[in-house]
Formats: structure tokens, C-alpha cells, sequence
């Protein structure tokens, strides 16, 4: 190699050498201080055991083999490592393997200041990215709940709709809720999901607006013609929360249309069986069936914690998901909590202590 093309690879801190059969390497330019100072020691009959002079390499000579026999792809480039020079300073090093007229060549450089220069510039653009990252996901966080916020207000305001019109009170639908979000957290769900049933379960029935009050609050039974107008309030409900893009109202309409769905497929308005009933529904159906027992109603008297339970029960299976009703069984005593937290007067005397 001339002296110019030697004085450039000096320059450039990095040495060209070439591997010979026996897997030692020669030195084809300028050898610098550092290759003697970690390669001297392992040099044998003039080529340079670099393999142990330089550990890391033992895991790059397989990649550069493998390029040396198949030399038609671009040459191949090892990760930057860490050596310790005769001062005791981490210096980096740099290896790539070419294959020059059948010559298997190996360029070893060491990249001293500017890679340093260079991975302070990284870390730095790092850092300012992690906190630009940072500042983002606050904003997102804030405008998130902002939002969220929002969707809950307008949920309320559609359910203090019904209240206008419907023997249910307040309490009633705020119970609902709070049952509805207790059974989802007991089976896992998100904390957001949590969230959206506890503001959608309470719109189960939206859709009574649009039942005539001579049906709505009639305090005996219906008749047939009288029921059959009262069933289409889960039809109602879904076609005025649907197709929002609102989570909380996509769920709130799967659960007006579908809380009176059966488990057996003999509910209404579609028959839906089983899991074929959205999860939210079967949640809500449970909640609602078991706060209307318990609690007085204009066509009804209040029924002991226990008689419902049985009641209940029965209909496990057949009206109600098995599953989730045991979930809501081993919460009797969070439900029970709810009923006394969220009670309405008439309410206290059939409290189960």
C-alpha cells in the first residue's frame, strides 16, 4: 500500500488488514500505537491474532465469514464496543469486512472523540425527545379526561331525561351504575371500560321517553297491548344512543337494546341466547332486576334481600348469564354497601343489616 493511502488510513485512526488461511490477520497499511498495544502481544508468525486480542470479535468473524465466502452483498459492518487503552480510557472500536479481489479484508477502526461527540449529541436528542414525549402524553392525559368529561355530562344529561317521566328515581340509576362498574372491575375489565358502564349502564332504559305516561306509569299490569308498546322502549333507547363514535354510548345503546335479552334466547327484542348478548347488557340485566326487587315501585311493594336472592337464583341460567350472577354473588356484601350508600328514605326498612 503506498505511503499516501497509509498516511490516510493514520489519519482516519483505523488499519486495513487482510486474513490469511490460518486465521491469523496481516496488516496491509500503517500499523498504529493502539493494534500494537492490544494485538502485540498475540502476533505469531507475523499476523495478528485479533480474535484474542479483541474478544468482541469472536462474536463478529461468524457474520464476516459468511460474507467473505458470498461476497456479492454489501460489506458488513460489526456494533461499536468498548476496549480500555494503556491510560485506562473506554475507547470505541469499529470493525467491517469487505472482500476485495478474493482478498478477505478486515478495516479496523478506532473512533475516539467524535464518537463520544457524537453519542453526547444522541443522548441529548434523547433526552429532549423522552421530555417533548413526556409533555405530550400530559397534554394528551388532561385533553383525554377533558374529553371524557364531556361524554359523562352529556350521559347524565340524557339520563336525567327519563327521571322526568319514569318512576325511577335518581338513586335508582345511580345504583345501577355503581353495581354494573363493582361486577366489571371483579371480572377484570379495564379501568375505562369500568368507567363506561358505570355512566352507561344507568341509560338502560332511555327509551320509556317515548312511552305514553298511561303506560308508563300505570300502577297495575299491563295488558298485552300495554306490554307490547312498553318492549319497545329497548328498540327506542338503542336507535337514540347508536352511532355515536362515543364509547360510553356505543355501550350505553348495546345496553338499552339488549337488557332484556334471556340467557335461554327467550327475551326480547331480538332473542338473543347467551353470549351472543353483549356482556354489558347481561351485567345490567342483573343489577336492574336485583335494585327493582328490593326497592318499592309504584306497581310493586319492596321484597326482602333474601326472597329476591331466591328469586334470583331461579332464574339463573335461564334469564341471567350463570356466570356473571355468581360474580355478583360473591359482591353481596360491595352491593349491599351501594344499597345503603346510595338509599332513598322509603327505602331504609328493608335494608338487610
Amino acid at each position: 500500500m503506498s505511503e499516501f493511502l497509509s498516511k490516510v488510513h493514520n489519519f482516519l485512526n483505523q488499519v486495513v488488514l487482510t486474513r490469511r488461511e490460518d486465521g491469523l490477520f496481516v496488516a496491509q497499511s500503517a500499523v498504529p500505537d493502539w493494534l500494537l498495544y492490544h494485538a502485540g502481544k498475540h502476533m505469531q508468525q507475523g499476523g495478528y491474532d485479533l480474535i484474542e486480542s479483541f474478544a468482541y470479535l469472536s462474536c463478529f468473524i461468524d457474520e464476516a465469514m459468511m460474507h467473505w465466502q458470498s461476497p456479492e452483498g454489501v460489506p458488513v459492518k460489526s456494533d461499536i464496543w468498548i476496549e480500555t487503552d494503556v491510560s485506562g480510557r473506554e475507547v470505541p472500536f469499529e470493525a467491517q469486512a469487505l472482500a476485495i479481489d478474493g482478498q478477505q479484508v478486515l478495516l479496523l477502526k478506532r473512533l475516539d472523540s467524535n464518537y463520544h461527540l457524537e453519542r453526547k449529541d444522541m443522548l441529548q436528542n434523547l433526552r429532549n425527545s423522552l421530555l417533548t414525549r413526556e409533555v405530550l402524553e400530559a397534554e394528551l392525559t388532561v385533553r383525554t379526561k377533558q374529553i371524557r368529561q364531556r361524554e359523562e355530562e352529556i350521559a347524565l344529561k340524557l339520563i336525567s331525561v327519563t327521571s322526568f317521566r319514569d318512576e325511577e328515581t335518581g338513586s335508582h340509576v345511580r345504583r345501577i351504575g355503581m353495581y354494573a362498574a363493582s361486577i366489571a372491575g371483579a371480572m377484570g375489565w379495564s379501568p375505562s371500560l369500568v368507567d363506561d358502564i358505570r355512566v352507561a349502564a344507568p341509560m338502560h332504559d332511555i327509551g320509556k321517553v317515548a312511552i305514553p305516561d298511561s303506560i308508563l306509569l300505570k300502577a297495575g299490569s299491563l295488558n298485552d297491548e300495554e306490554f307490547s308498546i312498553m318492549k319497545q322502549h329497548a328498540e327506542i333507547g338503542y336507535k337514540m344512543l347508536k352511532d355515536t363514535g362515543i364509547a360510553v354510548l356505543d355501550m350505553a345503546a348495546d345496553i338499552a337494546r339488549c337488557h332484556h335479552e334471556r340467557w335461554d334466547g327467550t327475551g326480547y327484542p331480538v332473542g338473543l341466547k347467551g353470549e351472543e348478548i353483549p356482556l354489558a347488557a347481561r351485567i345490567t340485566t342483573i343489577v336492574d332486576i336485583y335494585d327493582a326487587l328490593v326497592h318499592k315501585r309504584v306497581y310493586k311493594a319492596a321484597m326482602r334481600e333474601d326472597e329476591a336472592l331466591h328469586l334470583m337464583r331461579s332464574m339463573s341460567g335461564q334469564h341471567l348469564d350463570p356466570e356473571v350472577f355468581n360474580v355478583f354473588l360473591n359482591l353481596l356484601p360491595v352491593m349491599r354497601n351501594i344499597r345503603q350508600s346510595v338509599a332513598e328514605e322509603e327505602d331504609m326498612e328493608v335494608l338487610i343489616n
